[in-house]
């Protein structure tokens, strides 16, 4: 196996599939080989726990490789990864972007490996330059524009595993989109891990709607673009001018909303209650009829009482949420949460059901609604397409793949419509 190319696992989000594909080419440009390399989360405890076993199995399938940990979890807690007897290097976030620790695990060098290299992601100021061109289906390209968070939520132990927020310049984003156009792509998802703080720490702190007003702008042969999770607190008024103005800005958005009840909401030290987020989501719709939101909520954080669960439950209603990611509360070891009153776990669990019950109730209707209706589709592959609200659509025949169709919408069968 040394001529092989290293084997990628990757846990969590899309910036952490980015950055996978981007070690796969720092590690080929190194000449790696004969290594499995374990992009962990750090998102919660599962994640952890998830990790943790796909490194067992991976070690049981391939006992002669070098098996490498990195990713969130690997820098919150190397020590977890370190103490396991699978395991022979650790990097935090920081050293698995830099050429220089892919080239210290080549061959000729891997005898002076130091097996845990994980520096204070909280002293990082610039952003990586791993800016890769192209990763994602054929059809949609996924963009890093920002890494780290400022901010200190409760339960989230995330900006302890990024660092602090950085963000790509203008310039850079507008020339990568270029490319990716120049190649045929359609559709561009900016990416972060706190989107909306993008442009903060650049010079004349522009905001993320000056980003999206630019790349449209200059990349007029770009026919999509779609924002990834965003912070709805933190919209601007050019990103709500996008929304207006743009047809080519996807109408949906997932939100990072979190809860539905003002103490809760304070007590994970959110920036906006529960009228702020009806608020936006009730302005955007107004501003695009056509828009959809996705949207991040939290079941049975620590003290929330059944009629503190309730409000969460009515905001998928009031702010007419459609996709719902739904995570039951986990604590996260070091972050203020994990040491106030837990709720029980068999309710938590309970609670996250109802909350995925509602959801689903949602799509349904979002769905039902679309029969009749034409909508751009992207193809994805030679059957399968995105509308510009993300819902999958089912096509009988064979469409021409990553090219936008228009169909009329026929039907809905589970979970996605048909053409």
């Amino acid at each position: 196996m040394s001529d092989q190319a290293p084997i990628f696992s990757n846990h969590g989000c899309r910036l952490n599939a980015y950055e996978t594909e981007a070690m796969k080419d720092l590690a080929q440009a190194a000449g790696v080989g004969n290594a499995i390399v374990v992009n962990t989360c750090a998102v919660t405890s599962e994640a952890v726990r998830k990790a943790r076993q796909d490194i067992r199995k991976l070690r049981r399938d391939h006992p002669d490789a070098k098996l490498i940990v990195t990713g969130c979890a690997a820098q919150t807690e190397p020590d977890t990864f370190a103490g396991m007897d699978e395991v022979d290097v650790v990097l935090g976030n920081t050293e698995k972007m830099n050429p220089t620790t892919w080239a210290g695990l080549a061959p000729d060098l891997i005898g002076r490996t130091e097996p845990v290299q994980v520096d204070d992601i909280m002293s990082v100021t610039e952003t990586a330059g791993h800016l890769i061109d192209g990763f994602g289906t054929r059809s949609r390209a996924y963009v890093q524009v920002q890494n780290g968070c400022d901010h200190r939520c409760t339960f989230c132990i995330i900006p302890y595993g990024r660092g602090n927020s950085r963000s790509v310049p203008a310039g850079v984003v507008v020339d990568q989109i270029k490319r990716l156009v120049d190649k045929g792509y359609n559709e561009v998802v900016l990416t972060g891990v706190d989107l909306t703080s993008w442009g903060a720490d650049l010079p004349g702190a522009p905001k993320l709607g000056d980003l999206v007003m630019r790349i449209l702008k200059l990349v007029p042969d770009l026919p999509r673009l779609r924002i990834s999770s965003i912070d709805s607190i933190e919209v601007d008024e050019n990103l709500m001018q996008a929304i207006a103005t743009e047809p080519r800005l996807m109408p949906h958005l997932h939100l990072s909303l979190q809860h539905g009840d003002n103490m809760i909401l304070k007590r994970m030290k959110r920036r906006h209650l529960r009228d702020d987020a009806i608020a936006f989501c009730q302005e955007a719709r107004k501003l695009r009829p056509d828009m959809t939101y996705g949207a991040d909520i939290i079941a049975g954080f620590p003290t929330e009482t059944e009629d503190m669960f309730a409000n969460s439950l009515a905001l998928v209603d009031e702010c007419d949420l459609t996709w719902l990611h739904v995570f039951p509360y986990s604590p996260r070891p070091g972050t203020p949460a994990a040491k106030m009153p837990a709720v029980n776990g068999t309710q938590i669990k309970e609670r996250a059901a109802r909350l995925r019950a509602a959801g689903s109730a949602q799509v349904n209707r979002h769905l039902t609604a679309q029969p009749g209706k034409t909508h751009s589709i992207l193809m994805e592959n030679a059957r399968m397409g995105r509308t510009e609200q993300f819902a999958e659509v089912l096509f009988e025949t064979d469409q021409p793949e990553s090219q936008i169709v228009q169909a009329q919408i026929t039907g809905v069968a589970g979970q996605q419509l048909t053409a």
